[in-house]
């Protein structure tokens, strides 16, 4: 929700693993035939998958929600700390961006491209499946899933800035407060959600190898279960007492019909919560080759996919049957849910979606003048050096 330069596969930069992190105890290396220091971080792209289930799961139980209190527990637990997870790892892997060149023209094609065609399709789909002839196709109020393409852009851009500034971290959860009282912001670019969601994208700028190392001890994982349990019996809990709007990010107190004063404290009780249940659902994903970590290269094709086979079930009907709204419903809907984001991360999908979400688009891009020029200049080089090889020989 990954490395230095974006990868439009995943929304985010690829997890290659330069950093040759040590594996956590416990954690078997990952398997690989790629060169050294070019090898795919498999814990990172089985956080991404499972990250990716859970928000296909997440949106699978909002028809049904409404009827189960137990459900609704679930889910709240589950949306404290899902995106939270994918926006840290995205955070992780823009350490390195800048505003080089073949940088901005990946963040261009890999989220920009994306973003224009998906708000397009879902606004059309929504006009004319959902039967909402009204739905206008503005780019500037993102629609359902196509926030976070608009807010990644946004937070990659101000990167340099966050690794300038001496205390990014209470800057980001600054400018979050603020923004959860400032109901004028309005709907634009969904920047509710860009602010409030920002300290966790400035916390994975800030986090290195060794802090996902931590987090991954047999002792965390041990401590995890209670603490999940504990999340699970408090969303249970809060059900009737608290708004589910709160864990979206995307209103300010006023627009949730609360007191001012609560929308600071509810943005730091929240990333404190969302801090904890991330730690803990880190704790929990192997660091080993599994069966699904290739699919971790192809989150963003699951993202902006499952979204469709989601509404469309909800525009049919298909969750109005009485015995989906009954517990054994209620887990066929979530292996669905689970199974069909499965096969949309897979490589036949990818394939097909690659000129949506991986275009080259060469064409609308003038040469790096820099990278030419080192060109030439090693060109120049060669035959010195090869001169160089021929005296030495002598």
């Amino acid at each position: 929700m990954f490395h230095a330069v974006s990868s439009p596969s995943s929304a985010v930069p690829s997890p290659r693993s330069p950093q040759n992190a040590r594996p956590a105890a416990g954690d078997k290396p990952a398997p690989t035939g790629d060169k050294p220091g070019k090898q795919r971080d498999a814990f990172f792209d089985n956080a991404k998958y499972l990250a990716i289930v859970l928000v296909a799961i997440g949106h699978s139980w909002e028809p049904l929600k409404g009827d189960s209190r137990i459900l609704e527990g679930l889910y709240t637990a589950v949306y404290a700390f899902h995106m939270p997870a994918f926006i840290v790892i995205s955070g992780f892997f823009s350490r390195s961006f800048d505003m080089r060149a073949d940088r901005l023209q990946r963040l261009i094609t890999g989220v920009v491209v994306p973003y224009v065609l998906f708000e397009t399709a879902y606004s059309l789909f929504n006009r004319y499946v959902g039967d909402t002839p009204d739905q206008d196709i503005s780019l500037l109020d993102p629609w359902y899933l196509t926030w976070f393409l608009i807010a990644l852009f946004i937070w990659r851009l101000t990167t340099p800035i966050w690794k300038l500034v001496r205390w990014p971290l209470p800057l980001a959860l600054a400018i979050a407060m603020l923004a959860s009282v400032t109901p004028e912001i309005g709907d634009d670019l969904d920047l509710q959600r860009v602010l409030q969601f920002l300290p966790f994208f400035v916390l994975g700028l800030m986090m290195k190898p060794e802090h996902f190392r931590l987090v991954r001890r047999r002792s965390v994982r041990i401590l995890a279960v209670p603490v999940f349990a504990c999340a699970v019996v408090v969303g249970w809990w809060s059900v009737p007492r608290m708004n589910t709007g709160w864990f979206y990010h995307r209103d300010s107190a006023q627009e949730l019909g609360a007191p001012w004063w609560t929308g600071p404290v509810m943005v730091l009780a929240l990333f404190g919560c969302s801090l904890l249940l991330t730690a803990c659902f880190f704790s929990w994903v192997p660091g080993r080759k599994m069966w699904f970590t290739s699919l971790g290269a192809g989150t963003l094709f699951g993202y902006l996919l499952h979204g469709f086979l989601v509404k469309a079930g909800d525009y049919a009907g298909w969750f109005d049957h009485p015995w989906l709204h009954r517990p054994l419903g209620e887990i066929f809907v979530s292996v669905c849910a689970g199974v069909a984001v499965t096969v949309l991360c897979t490589a036949p999908v990818r394939r097909v979606f690659r000129f949506a979400m991986e275009p080259k688009m060469e064409w609308a891009f003038k040469p790096d003048a820099t990278e030419a020029a080192r060109g030439r200049e090693q060109r120049e080089k060669t035959p010195v050096r090869e001169r160089e090889k021929v005296t030495a020989a002598s």
